[in-house]
């Protein structure tokens, strides 16, 4: 809260919140000191989100949001106040004063997300540096085969990672703690029992040992990876975990990912390599405390006041085809970071503009991924065009091949949405006889139920009919079973998006008990939990053993599913092979349970199943911290002091188990504790 006499008051009388809110959604005038936009708090499509520019607040008429400036981004932003203090200050340009948080672990979590920020500063300028060095020839052949010059090389600050493994490291080490490296997602390292920490395969001053062959990031050590070792490691902090830690990037070229703000927060690596042992074309910096890849659309940093002036965005697939987009003059082009479109990469868009222009591979997989992209942005009820280049052609190739001018004529000549799509359909499906016609009414259907208005899909329908020759009564009727069924597919499609993949895993495995015949058991060492003899990891027993005694699954989307599985573990003591869908339950888990086991895509191991228990009690950890924190809101609570003080140890304990793994179960039990009290 900003007080009379305080930093923050002054801070805020100096502030523009039109200016500052206008940089994150599209803000219109709607009176004489009123602004008005789409809400980025709740989904609309008629704007009831207000800013009054005189007396510095905003109100949503819809979800009854309110507050400040400050308010405003810690929301947004997802920061504490203190870091939104910060982050106003910085936008005017204001020297800071020296923060304040509430608690130790807000202020241990900022400066960890403060200092992640700095890692990656340093990371990029280290990168553009070994561009211009000789050992970035190679990288700077590249760029320039693919059309960048020196302009646009510094305008999205590319730069190279050099083969070495620990050139960076050793850049950094002196400036950042160990902790801070392994945090920044930019390092991998070395337990002392020979396993890596990442998938990333072996580090690379491996001595006297043969090169290996990853399936991923592996490659063959180098004369300099294995010169020296001692010397690569030294100056790094003892830890009995870790015998060395090296670079995640080798040999390729650095593309940062910035955030809205336009900070580096990751990186996505283009290999040079062209051997096996070369991992993935492109690496993408894992999530971090700064970087979830969900939330974050490449180039909007600098996209954002080209969207809301010709209100729309070009949206690409990749990196590379974003950059020759902008490159070539259409700088209101952005793409998604290394993930498919999500649902939170479209609200993100939506707060600059409703309108979108999508532009991905016309390949069989990438129309797919159009068709999905489409959807997701129709729910969010956008306004959508699709480009679709010559067979053959991305954006890139397109432009370095064609130029500028005929991107711009193609991209001018967007189909509408629906007009590709029922293009799609005629292609398809042949529309001549009365199977083709119905096969392309079902592949259109799932899109009209996507579209929220009743009017639009009315409208649609009279469209489809006279493309596809359909009696539009008929295709009405189908459109009338569509739209009653729309909302029960609604909420399942909410329900399912609810399940995080640490409940999938959770639930697989003790669905694994209906199929593991009796056997001789004996004790886990690793849990306590009884086990088979000839299988050292028993799934089903170990989640079992963890569920009972932790209750994990309570509160989570899957809790009446996992209650069911376990009951049934407890009851079905004999053995035998079962289908697992005829464990006792309800039909709509059953249906959950279903849509889990058909879509595993992972082995289930012990390795995976602790890292999912790992991950339901961060889970409930962040579940508590809210519940204390909301608690903490309440007025009168100061004059409670005694409450006061429990509450805010509470917290801080909290904060320390989210920021170290191996305290998470005792910080669960206590948070448990304090809960039930």
């Amino acid at each position: 809260m900003a007080n009379p006499g305080d930093f923050a008051y002054t801070l805020k009388q100096q502030a523009d919140i039109v200016r500052i809110i206008g940089d994150y959604i599209k803000l219109k005038k709607a009176g004489a000191q009123n602004y008005s936009g789409l809400c980025p708090f709740h989904g609309e499509k008629t704007p009831s989100f207000s800013v009054h520019a005189t007396k510095q607040f905003y109100y949503c008429f819809g979800c009854q949001e309110k507050g400040d400036v400050f308010s405003f981004i810690q929301k947004i932003e997802n920061i504490t106040f203190p870091e939104s203090v910060r982050l106003v200050a910085q936008k005017l340009g204001i020297p800071l004063p020296k923060a304040s948080y509430a608690t130790e672990g807000e202020a241990k979590d900022a400066r960890l997300r403060g200092q992640l920020l700095d890692v990656h500063e340093r990371a990029v300028a280290f990168f553009q540096e070994c561009l211009r060095r000789p050992e970035g020839a190679r990288a700077r052949e590249y760029l320039a085969g693919r059309g960048l010059n020196e302009e646009m090389i510094a305008r999205f600050r590319i730069g190279y990672a050099p083969d070495s493994g620990f050139l960076l490291r050793d850049r950094l080490k002196e400036q950042f703690s160990e902790e801070v490296l392994r945090e920044s997602g930019l390092f991998s390292w070395k337990q002392d029992d020979g396993r890596q920490t990442s998938d990333l395969g072996p580090p690379p001053n491996q001595i006297a040992r043969p090169a290996r062959n990853d399936n991923t990031e592996g490659r063959s050590e180098t004369a300099e990876d294995t010169a020296a070792p001692e010397a690569e490691v030294r100056g790094l902090k003892s830890d009995a975990r870790i015998s060395a830690m090296y670079s995640k990037f080798r040999n390729r070229v650095m593309f940062p990912i910035s955030s809205e703000a336009g900070k580096v927060i990751a990186f996505t690596g283009r290999t040079l390599a062209a051997d096996e042992k070369s991992g993935p074309k492109y690496l993408n910096s894992p999530e971090t405390p700064i970087y979830s890849k969900g939330r974050v659309l490449f180039n909007l940093d600098l996209a954002k006041e080209w969207i809301k002036k010709f209100d729309y965005a070009i949206l690409v697939e990749g990196q590379m085809d974003c950059i020759s987009v902008y490159a070539a003059g259409f700088h209101n082009v952005i793409a998604s970071s290394g993930t498919a479109f999500t649902e939170l990469q479209a609200k993100l868009l939506g707060r600059f503009s409703k309108n979108a222009v999508v532009n991905f591979d016309p390949d069989t997989a990438g129309a797919k991924a159009t068709e999905r992209t489409l959807g997701l942005l129709v729910e969010e009820e956008f306004t959508l065009k699709v480009l679709t280049l010559e067979q053959g052609f991305d954006p890139d190739l397109y432009i370095r091949r064609k130029g500028r001018e005929a991107y711009g004529a193609a991209l001018k000549n967007s189909q509408k949405y629906f007009d590709y799509l029922i293009e799609r359909a005629r292609t398809q499906f042949p529309v001549r006889s009365g199977e083709g016609k119905q096969k392309a009414v079902n592949f259109l259907l799932p899109h009209i139920q996507r579209v929220p208005s009743r009017i639009v899909r009315d409208e649609l329908a009279h469209e489809i009919s006279q493309k596809l020759s359909i009696d539009s009564a008929v295709l009405r009727q189908e459109l009338r079973h569509a739209a009653g069924t729309r909302a029960t597919s609604a909420v399942k499609a909410l329900a399912e998006a609810q399940v995080t993949d640490a409940e999938k895993v959770l639930i697989r495995a003790l669905a694994t008990a209906r199929q593991m015949p009796s056997g001789e058991e004996h004790l886990s060492a690793r849990s306590g939990a009884w086990v088979d003899k000839e299988e050292e990891f028993d799934a089903a027993r170990q989640a079992q053993y963890v569920l009972q005694n932790e209750g994990l699954h309570r509160g989570l989307a899957t809790e009446s599913l996992a209650e069911s599985l376990l009951n049934d573990f407890l009851l079905n003591t004999g053995g035998e092979s079962v289908d697992v869908l005829e464990v006792p339950t309800t039909e709509t888990d059953r249906r959950m349970l279903a849509s889990i086991l058909l879509k595993e895509d992972e082995e289930l191991t012990a390795e995976v199943l602790e890292a999912s228990v790992r991950a339901l009690r961060r889970i409930h950890l962040r579940r508590r911290q809210e519940q204390v924190q909301q608690e903490l809101k309440k007025p009168g609570l100061a004059a409670e002091k005694e409450r006061l003080r429990e509450l805010l140890t509470e917290l801080e304990r909290i904060s320390r188990a989210l920021r170290d793994p191996s305290l998470a179960e005792d910080g669960l039990k206590n948070a448990g504790k304090k809960k039930s009290a």
